[in-house]
């Protein structure tokens, strides 16, 4: 997930630690827990999976400033890569937790970013999830790497990738915080009352959404992925004003495997509308 510098080592507090240690995976007498509905906790079971615990990691980061060119398009990379090392503190924290329960993955993965009263310029990121475990134990379904794949599909569509014979291997992301260049007094007057293309701003906007794209992809290649299911596209502004935004893209990398897993049998749920 880096694009530069790779940040420091996962923390966890002592709470964690304690929370951890009472939960099922790391203890036999633990409870599981998850943020799981009863159908898609039924849906897991049914899927060869077992839910161990509700993991979560977090990093409150100070995003700094960038100056830009006031009509330029450009990307602010002091600002991207910003945005991408406090993700990747959230998300490595996150499959610390898992790996601490002994899971083979992670499902349902939320990537949220949270403000508070401290300043405009203070975020949370905060990533969450439910680690699992195959049933069998064999440990074939976590990531190349030996850890545990994350997703952010959810168990329903868990459960029919693995029916397809793939598996996910990670939750992939490229973002990218873009300054569209301002328009000058002549530009404003020459559209004045005009159905009009806007080229500056249509160039910069398609170049930000490429390289946010391009960046996903490329993590999905370097975690030995063969392609990205359930890819979203955002745009969101900050703290940096109205003429810079950041561009993400994010998904859910998956392998294929070279001979078709057998398909869950299907169960049918049935339920009463209130």
């Amino acid at each position: 997930m880096s694009a530069g510098n790779q940040p420091q080592a996962p923390w966890e507090p002592q709470e964690a630690n304690a929370r951890l240690a009472a939960t099922a995976g790391a203890s036999p007498n633990g409870v599981f827990t998850s943020d799981l509905t009863v159908s898609e906790y039924t849906l897991l079971g049914e899927a060869g999976f077992e839910p161990l615990g509700y993991v979560l990691g977090s990093s409150i980061y100070h995003i700094g400033l960038q100056v830009a060119r006031w009509s330029q398009n450009m990307e602010l990379s002091v600002l991207t890569q910003a945005m991408y090392n406090a993700r990747e503190l959230a998300m490595a924290r996150m499959r610390a937790e898992a790996q601490q329960l002994g899971a083979d993955g992670i499902v349902g993965v939320n990537l949220v970013i949270k403000t508070y009263a401290w300043g405009a310029e203070v975020l949370e990121f905060l990533a969450t999830g439910t680690a699992v475990r195959a049933a069998d134990g064999q440990g074939g379904h976590r990531a190349p790497d030996g850890g545990p794949f994350t997703s952010d599909l959810s168990v329903q569509d868990f459960y029919r990738l693995l029916a397809a014979g793939s598996t996910p291997v990670a939750f992939v992301l490229g973002t990218c915080v873009y300054h569209i260049a301002h328009q000058s007094m002549m530009q404003m007057l020459r559209q004045a009352g005009q159905n009009t293309e806007m080229p500056t701003f249509t160039q910069g906007v398609y170049e930000a959404r490429e390289l946010a794209l391009v960046r996903m992809q490329s993590e999905a290649a370097r975690a030995g992925a063969t392609g990205i299911v359930g890819v979203q596209s955002e745009a969101n502004s900050f703290i940096w004003g109205e003429h810079a935004t950041e561009f993400l893209a994010t998904g859910t990398a998956i392998r294929r495997h070279d001979r078709q897993a057998p398909s869950p049998t299907p169960t049918f749920t049935l339920g009463l509308d209130h």
